[in-house]
């Protein structure tokens, strides 16, 4: 059962707290290892493809997220804080097809011991609109309920 905590202002940020039935440091894999991070990243339906992925401060990272209808969705950024298994912190821009990025975002993730499993606080800030953080909201909230099924634990709030 899912029943996420959930806290937005209308502008700035988005933080969504869950909790997985899985150790800390197997939630975090889930987070830095590339054929982990494919298996439950992105929205329901969509195909994550990863290009990069350097989990350590000043490492880069990039994926593609395939729409359903095939379109593409690349999204790229930096690892500022790498602290296994605890704390993650990067950037997170997407990328046009004319070659400019989004306005930069920075993602921050907490991994804290609790009850035998994880709570997981993830916090992105940096949004330009209301419009954007709703639908990373949305984003994000659909890849931890595929995150839940990957690591084989409900998800409650």
């Amino acid at each position: 059962m899912t029943n996420p905590e959930t806290n937005t202002d209308n502008t700035h940020h988005v933080v969504l707290v869950r909790k997985f039935d899985a150790p800390c440091d197997l939630v975090f894999r889930a987070w830095t290892d590339p054929k982990a991070l494919a298996q439950w990243c992105g929205p329901h339906g969509f195909k994550a493809v990863g290009d990069r992925l350097e989990a350590w401060p000043g490492g880069r990272h990039r994926a593609c997220l395939i729409a359903p209808d095939g379109e593409e969705h690349w999204v790229g950024g930096q690892y500022l804080e790498v602290e296994p298994p605890h704390r993650l912190v990067f950037t997170h821009a997407w990328e046009s097809a004319t070659g400019e990025n989004s306005p930069e975002t920075v993602v921050t993730i907490t991994f804290r011991d609790s009850d035998g499993g994880t709570e997981m606080t993830f916090r992105q800030s940096g949004f330009d609109s209301a419009s954007s953080l709703e639908g990373h909201e949305d984003g994000w909230s659909q890849s931890f309920e595929r995150l839940s099924l990957f690591l084989g634990t409900e998800s409650e709030g």
